[in-house]
């Protein structure tokens, strides 16, 4: 086995989640990543962690056999049942077919998801770790050879996370006392919102591995103006590109896409809150120097913003705000490189990409 993946497993287990004697974790793995599912029973049975595995993952068979076959939906209890006895939860993608549920029909997409809801906010309130495997249809669909895509997920998540944590702590001390941010890009991009009184957050590798970003909550009805999102976005199997979207109100008041416009329309149909954003993140990774279609690591890219419709996390909500409720979140990226600046309360903290603390 790679010495980089038992490396890898002890980041999950020692920094992202730290498990003690007898927590009961759920591993979600898709059978390509066996080998870092061996090195975290390796960890587990040295810690005295009881570790159960499933294979809920995207690009299974069953799954698409599944939905396809299927129109309506109730949330299963026995897997609540599972989910309400364990301590930690570590999701694993990678995937043998990323493509494989690319023919599912996007309304039968967004009633499952509606059905999952309860099991999702049943697992976002247990410490939790999203990581990503290596596997050969990830390096594919990012263009890269095995080889490749193994060194450069790996370069991402086995790093000084106490460093990384230090340097974005810069920006978390603008954005988290702010009122109001703005950000232009080009003459595409021209959006602003609130974020008074909601914390904002500082993502060196706990939850999301690889880490890489300070993200926090818009307030809900405070975003007003237009974003063209001009990375693409890989949803269901499917490439969304050009998304383009308008907000009054805090509300998505109209949309289009260069590509797969029924999908976006699908996701922004699946519920009230989903025409509503749930996440402004700022990209401060700069290893993470290429896109891969793969949003754990697109979002935390140097030179971006994203911004994510759908379901606020509860944690980046204050007290007197109104957290965004949805079954979806599903994140969009814009680049900042050039023609670009962010400003927080009429200062400019970014412009080019470089913050006011890189000069």
């Amino acid at each position: 086995m790679d010495s980089r993946i038992r490396e890898h497993a002890s980041v999950v287990v020692d920094h992202s989640l730290d498990l003690s004697e007898g927590d009961n974790l759920v591993i979600d793995a898709h059978p390509v990543s066996e080998d870092l599912v061996v090195a975290l029973h390796e960890l587990a049975a040295d810690r005295g962690v009881n570790p159960l595995v499933v294979q809920d993952r995207l690009g299974e068979r069953y799954t698409r056999a599944y939905l396809r076959n299927r129109e309506e939906f109730e949330t299963p209890s026995h897997v609540m049942a599972l989910y309400e006895e364990m301590d930690a939860y570590i999701a694993i993608r990678g995937s043998a077919n990323v493509t494989e549920t690319s023919d599912v029909d996007p309304e039968t997409n967004a009633a499952y998801s509606q059905a999952q809801r309860p099991l999702l906010d049943e697992r976002l309130s247990k410490p939790w770790c999203l990581t990503q495997y290596p596997a050969a249809a990830n390096a594919q669909l990012a263009q890269m050879s095995t080889e490749g895509y193994e060194n450069f997920v790996w370069d991402a998540v086995n790093k000084d996370w106490d460093a990384v944590k230090e340097h974005q702590s810069q920006m978390v001390d603008i954005l988290d006392p702010a009122d109001e941010v703005h950000i232009v890009s080009g003459d595409t991009t021209d959006v602003r919102m609130s974020v008074a009184g909601n914390p904002t957050l500082n993502d060196y590798g706990e939850r999301n591995l690889p880490g890489g970003e300070v993200f926090t909550a818009p307030v809900a009805d405070s975003v007003e103006g237009e974003v063209l999102f001009d990375k693409p976005l890989y949803h269901q199997g499917r490439e969304i590109t050009g998304v383009s979207l308008r907000f009054e109100n805090g509300q998505v008041v109209s949309h289009s896409a260069e590509k797969n416009e029924a999908l976006l329309t699908e996701v922004l149909d699946t519920d009230e809150g989903a025409r509503y954003l749930g996440e402004l993140g700022i990209g401060m990774n700069r290893d993470i120097d290429r896109f891969t279609y793969n949003m754990l690591f697109d979002e935390k890219m140097g030179d971006t913003v994203h911004m994510a419709v759908g379901r606020a996390y509860e944690d980046t909500v204050g007290e007197e705000n109104e957290q965004n409720e949805s079954a979806v979140h599903v994140d969009m990226i814009v680049d900042m490189s050039e023609d670009s600046y962010i400003e927080v309360d009429g200062e400019r903290v970014q412009e080019d990409g470089t913050f006011i603390f890189e000069e």
